[in-house]
């Protein structure tokens, strides 16, 4: 699947994301609970990403968006081949 990241990078200033910006973790990189100040969106360009948040854990592949608020606990674990991610900040 090829997609438009100048396309979906404006997609999220339009919604009010002011900072975008690409991201590349590598193959089963991980972090640990964490906050960010503000709301964070994540576009996955390639790969996958599951996020752990709120005793949730839900994977997302390329295309699929997910969204963290400002303040909530969360912890990340990337797929076997990494993952590449357009991240909007608010």
């Amino acid at each position: 699947m090829s997609l438009n990241e100048a396309k979906l990078a404006q997609q999220l200033r339009a919604e009010g994301f002011g900072h975008t910006y690409v991201w590349l973790d590598r193959p089963n990189a991980s972090y640990p609970d964490h906050t960010h100040a503000t709301q964070t969106a994540h576009i996955i360009l390639d790969g996958e990403l599951t996020l752990i948040m709120a005793d949730r854990s839900t994977t997302y592949c390329t295309g699929e968006r997910c969204d963290v608020p400002a303040g909530a606990v969360h912890a990340a674990r990337m797929g076997p081949t990494g993952c590449r991610y357009l991240i909007g900040e608010k």
